[in-house]
């Protein structure tokens, strides 16, 4: 309880510590708790601990020229003991002290801002792995490439080369590094090169886990099903792509942390992050860079940070780099001109709630595709001068795999959590949407006053949902025109940026507000540029085409939305 690993926990775990976000605290009193004997089965071997502590005091830091136990960071000492030494009894154990026991975190998970010294770390990881390791283990590194992943290969060399008494029981190879203690073995792998299925892993380690798909990792895993010694560690800043491999392993780890994932706790997770309410104000708050930096305690780190801050307010094209790789914040922006600010937009997002539907006014929007693109339907209302929305999207079954590995989106995801459908083969099936929108009806409780569409690709479809005899519903062309859609636009962007927005949370909708681009016309007229938009926006052209319907309706009826047309 005297070492630095306990006090970062304790200091961590603190309720009004404001430089700690809410994942980071919930893990250090987890791991607290197994301090102190509250989890059954649980334990911290000693044993290992003071082995781990000595291997760290003759390790010698290449920069600071001293023992690594002094040199390397706080949550790094944390990060460290609590993925070794925290160890489950197996059946039949009585021995308070470890007996026969196994590791009770099979996954490290690390989410950590730039220069935070992630590369050192896992360095020092990797050469206790190879000293206390099975023998005959085998490590692994995973990165996006080769050059990536040799820089882990170079920082454990720097450490082995400036530490006498680890020198002599280690070879450097040119492709690998071996441990003639344990004898055990380090080979840096690149996933654009190497084949990473039949290799046994004892230990592996996922650099820069954002810029990759899930595949690296699970390959990885898939090889430790038969090991009992066996640890992954992943370890990555935020990327703004949404099909990567960093997005699942997040979720999952808040599933455990917030309860909501019942099964063994076997992940160890330091999620530096902020908290969500404090990202609109990325601007100004401090604790912004705090939560998602542990090393901005570091008075020089912290006034770099702020300067980059300032830059990232004046110029949108320094914004992504800095609220991805330095605040842990998912944006993406092309430096263009972008339709909203997604972190405004998010602001918004509301659980979903069907009964709020039930006996409402709603205008529909429509943005049919070619046939073997996508497709978005949108139901739109107000309330008390709020605009509420709700959107779909729609693509082809067998499109799902190349459309999601092309636009860099996770649709089987957003399939899964009910934001598009996949439907027919190679092409749209146009009488699913046409189903879906006619089920609208009966499944929300709403009465459907109008839906928008543009005429391109729409023909067919809009002749069968006015011709349908037990719902027909009014359809109404919207020319797609500056001069037509600019008031529509402009009312949805102020709703947006005054909170008088909310959408159900739809993570693929929130993809389309970050790829969307707008441009103006010679009188000023702003609208949504699907030629230069970033990606798909098809479900933001859905909800403008509906936000027309009901700006017309409520302007006809001579209501006020207080803001100017």
């Amino acid at each position: 309880m005297e070492s630095r690993a306990y006090k970062f926990a304790e200091l961590a775990a603190r309720e009004d510590n404001p430089k700690v976000g809410r994942y980071v605290r919930a893990q250090a009193r987890r791991w607290l708790d197994i301090l102190a004997g509250k989890v059954e089965g649980v334990f911290i071997d000693e044993k290992r601990y003071k082995k781990i502590c000595r291997l760290l005091k003759i390790m010698v830091h290449p920069d600071l020229n001293c023992s690594m136990y002094e040199g390397i960071e706080d949550y790094a000492i944390f990060f460290i003991m609590a993925v070794f030494c925290t160890r489950e009894r197996t059946a039949g154990d009585e021995n308070p002290t470890g007996g026969n026991s196994r590791p009770y975190y099979t996954t490290g998970l690390l989410e950590i801002a730039r220069k935070n010294f992630k590369t050192f770390t896992s360095a020092v990881i990797f050469i206790i792995g190879l000293l206390i390791s099975p023998r005959f283990s085998r490590l692994f590194s995973v990165a996006p490439d080769l050059k990536l992943s040799s820089e882990l290969k170079v920082a454990i060399q720097k450490i082995i080369k400036s530490s006498p008494a680890l020198e002599k029981h280690f070879k450097l190879m040119r492709s690998e590094i071996r441990c003639t203690i344990a004898e055990t073995e380090y080979t840096p792998l690149a996933y654009s090169k190497d084949k990473l299925d039949g290799k046994l892993a004892h230990m592996f380690l996922a650099d820069e886990a954002g810029a990759m798909d899930s595949y690296p990792v699970e390959a990885m895993r898939s090889s430790q099903i038969t090991l009992t010694e066996k640890l992954g560690i992943i370890i990555s800043t935020q990327y703004p792509n949404d099909n990567n491999g960093l997005d699942d392993e997040i979720d999952f780890a808040k599933k455990q942390l917030d309860g909501v994932y019942e099964g063994r706790q076997r992940y160890f997770s330091l999620l530096f992050e902020p908290d969500s309410e404090l990202i609109k104000d990325w601007e100004t708050d401090d604790r912004v860079i705090y939560q998602a930096n542990p090393a901005a305690a570091n008075q020089n780190i912290f006034d770099e940070l702020r300067e980059k801050r300032a830059l990232a307010i004046l110029y949108e094209n320094k914004r992504e780099n800095f609220l991805c790789k330095h605040c842990n914040i998912k944006y993406q922006s092309l430096g263009t001109e972008g339709f909203i600010d997604v972190i405004k937009l998010r602001e918004c997002a509301v659980a979903e709630d069907l009964s709020f539907w039930h006996g409402r006014r709603v205008w529909l929007g429509l943005d049919l595709s070619l046939t073997e693109d996508n497709t978005a339907v949108a139901m739109v209302t107000f309330e008390d001068g709020r605009l509420y929305a709700k959107v779909w999207g729609f693509l082809p079954s067998d499109s799902v795999e190349r459309k999601s590995e092309q636009e860099k989106v996770n649709y089987k995801r957003h399939i899964a959590d009910g934001e598009c459908f996949a439907c027919g083969d190679e092409v749209i099936d146009y009488g699913f949407v046409e189903r879906f929108i006619l089920s609208l009806r009966e499944k929300y409780g709403v009465e459907i006053m109008q839906c928008g569409y543009d005429r391109f690709n729409a023909v067919s479809t809009v002749q069968k949902l006015e011709a349908d005899e037990r719902n027909p519903v009014e359809c109404v062309e919207i020319k797609q025109h500056s001069s037509v859609l600019h008031p529509a636009t402009k009312l949805l962007k102020e709703k947006i940026l005054s909170g008088e927005f909310r959408y159900d949370e739809n993570k693929l909708l929130e993809i389309n507000f970050q790829n969307a681009r707008c441009t103006e016309d010679t009188n000023l007229n702003k609208y949504v540029n699907k030629k230069k938009s970033a990606g798909k926006v098809d479900m933001v052209v859905a909800l403008i085409n509906a936000v027309f319907l009901a700006l017309e309706e409520m302007l006809n009826e001579g209501r006020d939305f207080g803001v100017q047309y």
